[in-house]
């Protein structure tokens, strides 16, 4: 086994003075391998959840930015540059940008180094993206570290990770000393009285409304407790929410007569003040909601402390306080939270006996232990990688690193939207207030929204949420109840200009809010898609126009995320699949195996829609043809060079007629690039990716005319490209179809790895 310790350590995660369980691990992690290994130099990346940052001490050498992709891209150069000779990353879902986190793989795609990964949170029922980025991260790490012979089951049944290759290391504590808790309480003014203590950053799932509800119990029989919840509420929280669930507690609390008994003490406190808070506790709570907890910081704290515990059975939990070390009672349980607690307040031997009986087994959990732990676990991923010296840029090939994206610049999305929504056209770079607005471009925008804050895309989340709440706003304007359906156009001077739109514009409006249903994060936002989406499902069963179902159908996919079944919504969905089916097999021939007698505009939806039904239902007839039809679109959307040659609305493509090769429109190159990456989803065919990037690059100039149509210098896109040079205008379809695919190749370019992408 390697003796020599690496020069130098990296750490990845948060870090004080951020506020979160993750940046106080990853702080004490780092001073703890630092304590027992004094000859390397050890430093971390911190990762930062707002733009402005944070003070940060000298150990934090590079920041990321959560939500910019480059800046992983960056942190990488910065550690393979360092010859940093190992990277130990504190895996955490929140903490990384991109959907399920995938952010963090640009990053680890890229270093040089052995990669030790600390697993915070292990999912049993992750969803598609999160299993993919998690195998993905779990195929990137050398070794991986968890906290509980839980973690360990999971890691081996749901993601057949290797057992060599998994370290249990129990989560670090301070050294505190045994002693009788009355030693503190005269400091906080609770002497002669039993404290119960919660502490941790508050939030809903935390489960404290539980204990209070306990409380006229306890003080029944002891009349002296005292309940100290300790803690700032999480700062993302009081963004999204304000005070509200501490609130409700301190109204809990007077409702059921025990406000003498409660203390809220609303601070984020040193961890020099915590050992002392914790010192004056008789029994610690910990009445959390979730029982997929793998890992609690807060009990590791007050367990190794030698404190009683009275827990919900989450994993942790069961693993640390089994066979006696503590008391586990039901979810949700006010009378057996009240039970408990009085059992140890009653019965001083039993109490004692708990506290020597965790003391002892928190001797192996202090951080120096620990950090040893981590230094054994470093020395196992050099020697098992054998990593020897190279120059960094011997691998940086075009066939090794990442597909490059152009930066992300919405400059003129903004300059095209106002606080009614996002305007129709432009004269050039500028917005043409003659033609007004559209639902059409307003549910596009929204969609766009959507995605960015999901995939951690920029601007920042607030200046999303503004314009998505515009494009909203516009789209529930839009409805229009005396006839049942959407408007479509309206005029700068915000009048309405028909009773409803087309059938297409009323399900790209469904699309629109079937994704801000399944994906927004603000709640407002998704109520509200909710409700609209439900309102206007209904007329889709009318319609004629096969665009409109295909529109809904995704829309409706959307809406389902994570929703448990909904009969009404599923019967639609089937019937509008068996439609588009019907439709293929009246139209399609050997030789013209497509759903209509001509293809016209945004024709890979038609497509797209089958295989996006076929894949999830699964429905193979559905998947097929989608694949087959999306086949066929693909190869007659060649040019003889090979770069891709969209159908042109100049006429269009009629069967026995010939393809028309301009005006090429940006919405049937987005489309194409949507549908293939949703055919790659279904097959894991590299050539489907392939497809997609060669139509994405049509953006950029691999066309026709060799012209960009995306303008870099106004963040805007042509309107289409003519026989002899590109559209100087840019509406908002255009550049919208621009940003939505660059979008969507954003999020593959890091849930695709390099052997599912194939060679380009």
């Amino acid at each position: 086994m390697e003796t020599i310790l690496p020069e130098r350590i990296a750490f990845l995660g948060g870090y004080l003075p951020r506020l979160c369980g993750i940046a106080t691990f990853t702080h004490d992690l780092c001073e703890a391998v630092a304590g027992v290994a004094p000859g390397s130099d050890c430093f971390t990346g911190a990762m930062n959840d707002r733009p402005e940052g944070y003070d940060y001490p000298p150990r934090v050498r590079f920041e990321l930015d959560q939500k910019d992709l480059n800046s992983y891209r960056r942190g990488a150069d910065f550690l393979n540059f360092s010859n940093a000779g190992v990277l130990c990353v504190q895996h955490e879902f929140g903490i990384y940008g991109g959907p399920a986190g995938s952010h963090l793989l640009a990053l680890l795609k890229e270093v040089r180094m052995p990669i030790v990964t600390t697993l915070h949170t292990i999912l049993r029922d992750p969803d598609e993206t999160q299993r993919k980025v998690m195998s993905e991260l779990l195929g990137r790490s050398d070794r991986v570290v968890v906290m509980a012979r839980k973690g360990y089951e999971i890691l081996r049944a749901v993601y057949g990770t290797p057992d060599d290759k998994i370290d249990i290391i129990p989560h670090g504590i301070p050294d505190m000393p045994f002693i009788d808790s009355s030693f503190y309480k005269q400091q906080f003014g609770v002497e002669g009285r039993k404290v119960l203590l919660t502490f941790g950053l508050l939030g809903p799932g935390k489960g404290i409304e539980y204990v209070i509800e306990a409380l006229p119990a306890i003080v029944a029989r002891h009349s002296d407790v005292v309940y100290l919840v300790l803690g700032a509420t999480h700062p993302h929280l009081v963004a999204r929410e304000g005070e509200g669930y501490r609130l409700g507690l301190e109204r809990l609390a007077e409702k059921r007569g025990v406000k003498a008994n409660v203390i809220f003490y609303n601070r984020f406190v040193s961890l020099e003040d915590l050992k002392e808070f914790i010192g004056a506790s008789d029994v610690y709570l910990t009445p959390y909601l979730n029982e997929a907890q793998i890992t609690s910081g807060t009990l590791a704290y007050v367990f190794g402390a030698g404190k009683a515990v009275v827990s919900t059975p989450y994993w942790h939990a069961q693993e640390l306080l089994g066979e006696g070390r503590g008391a586990l009672v039901p979810f949700r349980d006010a009378a057996a939270i009240a039970e408990s607690v009085c059992a140890y307040l009653g019965d001083p031997k039993l109490l004692q006996t708990t506290r020597e009986v965790a003391y002892d087994m928190g001797r192996g959990m202090l951080w120096p232990v620990v950090g040893r732990q981590y230094l054994e676990s470093f020395r196992r991923a050099r020697v098992e990688r054998r990593v020897a010296p190279r120059s960094v840029f011997g691998e940086w090939t075009l066939a090794t690193r990442p597909y490059e994206l152009p930066p992300l610049r919405l400059d003129h999305i903004e300059r095209m939207s106002d606080d009614t929504g996002i305007l129709q056209h432009a004269t050039f770079t500028v917005p043409n207030y003659a033609e007004g607005y559209c639902t059409d471009d307003n549910a596009r925008a929204f969609i766009l929204c959507n995605l960015l804050d999901e995939t951690g895309g920029r601007p920042p989340s607030e200046s999303l949420d503004r314009l998505g709440s515009s494009y909203l706003a516009f789209l529930s304007a839009a409805r229009n109840p005396a006839e049942g359906r959407f408007r479509n156009f309206m005029s700068h001077g915000r009048q309405w200009l028909e009773a409803h739109g087309s059938e297409d514009s009323h399900a790209r409006a469904l699309w629109a809010l079937g994704t801000g249903a399944g994906r927004s994060r603000n709640p407002g936002h998704r109520k509200l898609s909710a409700h609209l989406f439900e309102w206007g499902l209904a007329p889709v069963a009318t319609f004629h126009s096969p665009r409109a179902w295909a529109f809904t159908l995704m829309g409706i996919h959307e809406f389902l995320l994570g929703r448990t079944a909904l009969p009404e919504v599923e019967s639609i969905r089937n019937g509008l699949i068996r439609k588009l089916l019907d439709l293929w097999c009246q139209c399609a021939s050997d030789s013209w195996p497509w759903f209509e007698p001509a293809a016209t505009y945004d024709n890979a939806r038609l497509a797209q829609a089958l295989i996006q039904g076929g894949r999830t239902l699964p429905d193979p007839e559905a998947l097929a043809v989608g694949l087959k039809a999306l086949r066929w679109l693909a190869s007659v959307q060649t040019a003889p060079a090979g770069h891709f040659r969209p159908i042109g609305s100049n006429g269009f493509y009629h069967r026995d007629g010939v393809h028309a090769d301009f005006d090429q429109q940006p919405v049937e190159a987005q489309s194409m690039v949507s549908a293939c990456l949703e055919a790659h989803r279904a097959t894991q065919d590299p050539a489907w990716y392939r497809e997609a990037k060669r139509a994405f690059e049509w953006f950029l100039g691999r066309n026709d005319l060799a012209l960009s149509i995306y303008d870099a210098s106004s963040g805007g896109c042509g309107d289409g490209l003519h026989p002899d040079r590109v559209s100087e205008n840019q509406g908002a379809e255009s550049t919208l179809a621009f940003h939505l695919a660059l979008a969507e190749m954003g999020e593959s370019n890091f849930l695709i790895g390099p052997a599912e992408k194939g060679a380009s």
